[in-house]
């Protein structure tokens, strides 16, 4: 389906607007073309014969005209503006809710600048065109063919000479149009990297200030910021070239009027009202053109966004819920089972995870311990269907993960990360984030287990202070301690910790661990850490190396079986 056909259908649930906006035009338009016909009757039957009531008659006439011709334009434009603002705000939600489900392998290709420009400037280009391009379209088209029929119908002989020049002007607009629509699509693909720039520089600032690389990331930005300003150069030399070629014809067109028409009035073939309703006419015949030019900017503009808008809303999540999905239960016991994972990340040609057996009880604390990029949070990840196995099945109390409803499950799992990102709100609005019908003494109580209680009160306003963006102003282990809390609040099933203590001093630490100790007796919970401090007081240890298990089993089997292991306690113990 055509961009523009299927952006139409987005229309629909505002037809009442969109036909009152469209009947609106056609009384406008129709009030533009009666005009001369007016002048001509004023100038021909009141001013020429001086007759008095025909030209109180000609001026009643004229100003019904404009009479209709401002109401109806108010309501077409207040119409067709509330009707494409309704489908910006249908597209700009769809793109949105679309966006939060694609699965993360979607998310980690595409960058946030040039989302962002799909879901604003796009919407904006595709919306501009609704709201103004169709309607004036059709009046252009209405206006040429009513203006072609009058000047045939008044004098054939003068409309074709004045239209010898038209073929040349439609040639020139094909052309003019044909170099857009690509164009087009270049100007909003450097808009999105330039925002991607500008997003990335912003959100990273205090480390490129930390490394002056201000001069570095100007350049960038430099760099991107003039490939836009060279394809709106281009678009502009385009209409600077091709508009005053376009100008110079239509002004051969009226000298031919008033030269050939002049003499037809002189001949009395042809009255000077008549000329002078000729002349406007012919300006209506050039207007249209003029407009439909101005649309083929819209148009191409309106194309290119929309193919951007609608790449999003086709593309097919890779992780979805199953025709009939079973709801994991708020009291799920919580056991895990990895059958035979293998896995890597699309686009990727080397596995990350391999022949990846295990079973975790219920209520079990599991350690994941190993080098960094050894596979340790992609293990995690294909719990909460963050990400699908390559091959095998990840079972969560003996049910496919894939055939659970997504939002169950993943309700069911809390996940504390290393990266913590907070939400600007208060301190209580980020720990209820995943459960927003928590009481307070829910939040207050999951703040106290995550050691987080004692800083949240010296803050201004206590748990009702206002973070700032990413929970700007706090530590990182602060940071890393409201997380905690706000996946305790849930009550989830399962928990996961992907290094999120990594922030915390070791006298936090313990004390988190010890209140952290008899919750994590009723749930399962799986801890990812750099620290074998953290990580000797689990059920099970896993040696993660390379993608594989290399050894598991308690802190004290592996100090005498894993060569990996000692090592790297050896190394905390240097340390």
């Amino acid at each position: 389906m055509n961009v523009i056909t299927r952006g139409l259908t987005y229309m629909k649930p505002y037809l009442r607007l969109s036909i009152g906006a469209f009947f609106s035009m056609i009384l406008v338009t129709a009030s533009n073309l009666v005009y001369p016909q007016a002048v001509q009757y004023l100038i021909d039957d009141g001013i020429t014969p001086r007759a008095l009531n025909a030209i109180w008659l000609a001026t009643a006439l004229l100003l019904g005209i404009a009479i209709v011709r401002g109401i109806f334009s108010f309501t077409n434009t207040y119409w067709s503006e509330t009707a494409s603002q309704g489908v910006a705000y249908d597209l700009r939600n769809q793109i949105f809710a679309k966006l939060e489900r694609l699965s993360f392998s979607y998310h980690d290709t595409h960058n946030v600048g040039q989302l962002m420009t799909r879901t604003t400037s796009d919407v904006e280009g595709v919306r501009t065109f609704f709201a103004q391009g169709i309607l004036q379209l059709v009046s252009a088209l209405i206006t040429f063919f009513g203006s072609l029929t009058i000047l045939l119908i008044t004098d054939w002989q003068l409309a074709l000479a004045a239209m010898a020049v038209f073929p040349v002007i439609i040639l020139l607009f094909v052309l003019i149009f044909s170099r857009m629509g690509p164009l087009f699509g270049t100007v909003q693909r450097n808009l999105g990297q330039l925002n991607n720039i500008l997003q990335e520089t912003l959100s990273g600032i205090r480390v490129v200030k930390g490394f002056t690389s201000e001069p570095r990331e100007f350049k960038r930005y430099d760099d991107q910021n003039k490939l836009l300003y060279d394809a709106n150069v281009t678009i502009t030399n385009i209409f600077s070239l091709g508009f005053p070629t376009i100008f110079f014809l239509t002004s051969i067109a009226t000298l031919i009027v008033i030269w050939y028409g002049g003499q037809r009035v002189i001949d009395n073939h042809l009255s000077l009202g008549t000329l002078i309703a000729f002349n406007s006419y012919l300006a209506y015949l050039v207007e249209p053109i003029f407009q439909i030019g101005g649309l083929s900017q819209q148009l191409a503009r309106a194309q290119a966004s929309g193919k951007r808008i609608f790449e999003i809303l086709d593309t097919e999540n890779e992780i979805d819920n199953a025709a009939t999905p079973v709801f994991l239960p708020s009291d799920a016991p919580g056991q895990v089972t990895f059958e035979n994972i293998h896995f890597h990340y699309p686009g990727q040609a080397l596995g990350t995870l391999y022949d990846l057996d295990l079973t975790v009880p219920a209520g079990a604390t599991v350690a994941l311990l190993g080098p960094t990029g050894s596979g340790k949070s992609s293990i995690l990840n294909l719990i909460s269907r963050f990400y699908e196995a390559t091959e095998g099945r990840v079972l969560v109390d003996g049910i496919d993960v894939r055939e659970y409803d997504l939002d169950s499950l993943r309700h069911g799992i809390g996940v504390v990360l290393q990266s913590v990102r907070l939400a600007s709100g208060t301190v209580t609005d980020n720990i209820r984030y995943g459960n927003p019908e928590a009481t307070d003494e829910q939040v207050i109580a999951a703040a106290k287990t995550a050691q987080a209680h004692d800083f949240i009160m010296t803050l201004d306003a206590g748990y009702e202070t206002v973070l700032g963006e990413g929970g700007k102003g706090l530590s990182g282990g602060q940071r890393q301690r409201i997380a905690i809390a706000r996946a305790l609040v849930v009550e989830p099933s399962i928990l996961i910790f992907d290094d999120s203590m990594s922030a915390v001093d070791a006298e936090t630490e313990v004390n988190l661990r010890a209140a952290l100790d008899p919750y994590l007796k009723r749930h399962t919970a799986f801890i990812i850490a750099q620290r074998i401090s953290t990580v000797k007081h689990a059920d099970i240890i896993l040696v993660i190396d390379k993608g594989r298990v290399v050894a598991q089993g308690t802190h004290t089997e592996l100090l005498e079986t894993s060569p990996l292991y000692v090592s790297i306690a050896n190394s905390q113990l240097d340390d």
